[in-house]
């Protein structure tokens, strides 16, 4: 095996020079990219306020404004020399008139003759982002949220809640700088409400009758925002009606005998609309119909007592009273209550016997001549006559008189003059037999045996 020789002296030093001249030419090459990496380049002045580090944060929000978005600081704040190089130095000054400075380039709302309290006051940044914002129109909130930093929000805190109130919609009703209507209103009610209730526009445009207070303005009624009662109601029902109908109030509570629609369900709603209808007192039916949607069955009274299924009793009886050939019920009852029997508008027996009385037949005397019972004999008066004897006055003018009900049903029957087929007596209906003929007629009831009359020749009962 051969072993390499060693270096000579003249060879050591040549690899000694070569190495230094590396050692060199590295060295420079790494000080060249030190001195490179470490050079300060010249100040270069920001080319706008938002593309700085100062503002860069503006331009994140969803909504800006235009000056902010296109970078024209200037057109609100002004020229500052030398905020861009030194901002702590140099500050712009706070301004002061913000509503003059937006009218600059905004219209301005103060021809009418009601103003936002943030517009006519010039603050326009009450309620707007003079830069940008997560929120249309840069608002600082959102929908009702903004408005509720002024306004109170407990006017939403009712039960039933008015829906554009419910849903923050405040806009929907309110104009937020300047109105020609108060509170700051769109239009002036019952328009502004129109403006969503097209169906109530539609039925009060074609309605022959309209409740005065929903032609003028439903909040006489209605509360915008909210209520505990329901459709945001100013009052519970029949106490809301009352507001108006004082006199109505009283003679209901006054009323010994008060209808029982008022006293239950809606109230006064069970026959009248509130809004506007076709029909005579705003009533939901006619007269007649209305009422035999209750009575189309017995119905029992506060004080025990059973009507009678009105409706079919109506319907199998086919000789019926005035009022009802008429369909008005209100001929005879009050359909609110009265002081008298059944609710009657004026005095009438309510029992088989009654003691004559022009003040408990004063109802019937409203139709019916007073002298047919205040005569003895007569030839004309009254067919009810025995020859000249007034039949009526014989069975009315008596101490222990027979009232009109003993004999006569007051809504209707299957014979002439609506006779009853059978008079109540207590827990016994016993029957009139009635038989009528060319010149009068006779019956058997249980009071007497077999009457006879006869209108041309008195017949001489036994």
């Amino acid at each position: 095996m051969n072993i390499p020789n060693r270096l000579s002296d003249e060879d050591k030093n040549k690899n000694i020079i070569i190495l230094f001249l590396v050692i060199i030419l590295l060295k420079s090459t790494f000080l060249s990219k030190t001195v490179y990496s470490q050079e300060v380049r010249p100040p270069v002045e920001a080319s706008s306020c938002t593309a700085s580090n100062c503002h860069s944060d503006l331009m994140q929000n969803t909504f800006l404004h235009d000056p902010a978005k296109e970078n024209e600081c200037s057109t609100c704040h002004g020229e500052l020399s030398g905020h861009n190089q030194n901002p702590g130095e140099f500050k712009f000054k706070e301004i002061d008139e913000t509503g003059e400075l937006c009218y600059s380039c905004h219209d301005s709302f103060e021809d009418r003759s009601f103003i936002h309290s943030p517009v006519e006051a010039g603050e326009c940044t009450a309620c707007h982002s003079p830069h940008g914002s997560p929120n249309k129109y840069q608002l600082l909130e959102q929908a009702s949220d903004l408005c509720y930093i002024c306004h109170d929000q407990d006017i939403t805190s009712g039960r039933f809640v008015h829906g554009p109130a419910g849903a923050g919609g405040c806009l929907a009703c309110h104009d937020p700088h300047s109105s020609d209507f108060a509170k700051n209103l769109r239009d002036k009610p019952p328009e502004l409400c129109f403006m969503c209730h097209t169906n109530k526009k539609s039925e009060l445009e074609k309605a022959k009758i309209i409740h005065k207070p929903a032609a003028e303005n439903c909040v006489n009624c209605h509360n915008p925002h909210s209520n505990k009662y329901k459709y945001m109601l100013n009052e519970k029902v029949p106490l809301l009606c009352y507001g108006c109908h004082k006199k109505k109030q009283e003679n209901v509570q006054k009323a010994a005998t008060k209808h029982g629609a008022i006293m239950v369900g809606k109230s006064c709603l069970n026959c009248h609309e509130a809004h506007a209808s076709d029909i005579a007192n705003r009533l939901s039916k006619a007269p007649m119909d209305l009422c035999l949607d209750c009575h189309n069955k017995p119905v029992k009274t506060d004080a025990g007592t059973v009507l009678v299924n009105m409706k079919e009793l109506l319907a199998n009886n086919r000789d019926h009273h005035g009022p009802i050939k008429r369909k008005d019920c209100s001929g005879c009852h009050n359909p609110h209550g009265s002081d008298e029997f059944r609710m009657l508008k004026e005095g009438y027996p309510s029992t088989f016997y009654m003691s004559f009385n022009k003040g408990n037949y004063k109802l019937c005397f409203k139709c019916h001549l007073k002298s047919i019972v205040q005569t003895p004999t007569t030839a004309e008066l009254t067919n009810f006559r025995n020859g000249k004897i007034n039949l009526h006055f014989k069975h009315v003018r008596q101490e222990k008189g027979r009232t009109c009900r003993a004999c006569h049903e007051t809504h209707a029957s299957n014979f002439p003059k609506h006779i009853r087929e059978k008079v109540p007596f207590g827990s016994w209906e016993f029957p009139l037999n009635y038989i009528k003929t060319d010149t009068g007629g006779s019956c058997a009831p249980g009071c007497h045996k077999i009457k006879i009359y006869d209108r041309d020749e008195e017949f001489i009962n036994q």
